[in-house]
């Protein structure tokens, strides 16, 4: 039979833009000359509503009520079908002003309407600055797994404005801490800085300081392995454990991520060698910005969903990326039952 091999290269440039002027500068910009719509969460509205309306008064906005509990396919099916009735076309332009969620689901429509148009991130939250709005993924959760319908398309632009981060209460930057420690953990220099500066994580001139650190480390990452086909990877590190705990015991993100970290480094103990002074600052870490410690949480509810993981190979089995020496993080492949049964023990020794 004969056959056509057809060879497609993808190349996708994303513009990162640090200190932006939102409200003054950016969107005005944005609107000039392009039609388009913003989307946005009703909690983002309450605080920045009127400075939108200022900015850019002829711009549609769709809003959607906040939360991961909403981050499903109804609501993304509702933002496209605004998209279609305002009539957006291949030229036109989408908007995601707002957290994660937000981002996620404004990325995924994106993508998929009409195939494609483009899209700008402007993240509002800790959580979405460092790790959400930079590297192209965009997904919405279904039957209890999370991210399980996605695509992976860089948004032409994201825009950073540390004056956002006034604004979020402490359980928010908390969140955002979550996926600071863990670029930490897979990057020494962060590490240090981090946990040099441990008494004062939750101050604006840090966060504003470690901030553009974070986003230039994934960035790298991401620039090299843009569809996420192997050092990708590492940026799960902690998060089998985390997205488990997320979907099952109501904490956030990020304090999901911090738990997820505590107890697969407990894993890598058990099955590489480890440098333990690392492990043991790491895990304090994570301690300390959740705190509580690890073992309060029901972690029997979130075993089960982890065998659902879609990092996990067909055989049924439980891949973890977990933290090693400053640095230095392994891949780690467990049989379900010997993982179930190695993170019940630790959560009895923790």
């Amino acid at each position: 039979m004969n056959a056509l091999e057809l060879k497609i290269e993808r190349r996708e440039t994303c513009r990162i833009c640090f200190f932006a002027d939102i409200f003054g500068n950016v969107l005005p910009a944005l609107f000039s000359d392009r039609r388009g719509m913003i989307f946005s969460d009703g909690n983002v509205l309450r605080l920045y509503g009127d400075a939108l309306k200022k900015s850019v008064p002829n711009v549609y906005v769709h809003t959607m009520s906040e939360g991961e509990a909403h981050k499903t396919p109804e609501t993304l099916l509702e933002l496209l079908r605004s998209m279609a009735e305002r009539e957006l076309g291949r030229g036109d332009l989408l908007v995601a002003l707002g957290g994660g969620v937000v981002g996620d689901l404004g990325g995924l429509a994106a993508s998929l309407y009409m195939r494609g148009i483009d899209f700008v991130q402007i993240p509002t939250t800790l959580l979405a600055q460092v790790d959400a709005s930079v590297g192209g993924k965009a997904a919405v959760d279904l039957c209890g797994v999370k991210n399980l319908i996605g695509t992976i398309r860089q948004p032409k632009t994201v825009y950073l404005d540390p004056s956002f981060l006034s604004t979020l209460p402490r359980a928010e930057i908390k969140s955002g801490l979550g996926e600071i420690v863990k670029h930490a953990a897979l990057d020494g220099a962060l590490f240090d800085e981090v946990l040099s500066n441990r008494g004062s994580l939750f101050d604006l001139a840090f966060l504003a300081r470690i901030v553009p650190q974070n986003v230039r480390f994934k960035a790298e990452i991401v620039g090299r392995d843009p569809f996420d086909l192997g050092l990708r990877r590492g940026l799960n590190l902690g998060h089998t454990t985390a997205h488990a705990i997320e979907l099952s015991c109501g904490l956030s993100h990020g304090e999901s991520v911090l738990c997820g970290i505590v107890y697969e480094a407990e894993l890598a103990k058990r099955h590489f060698a480890c440098d333990g002074k690392y492990l043991a600052d790491l895990e304090s870490l994570c301690t300390q910005i959740l705190g509580f410690s690890p073992k309060e949480i029901d972690l029997s509810a979130a075993l089960r969903l982890a065998r659902f993981d879609k990092k996990n190979p067909a055989s049924g089995s439980v891949v973890c990326i977990v933290p090693q020496r400053r640095g230095t993080y392994a891949s780690l492949e467990l049989p379900f039952e010997q993982y179930q049964a190695e993170l019940a023990a630790i959560e009895s020794a923790l």
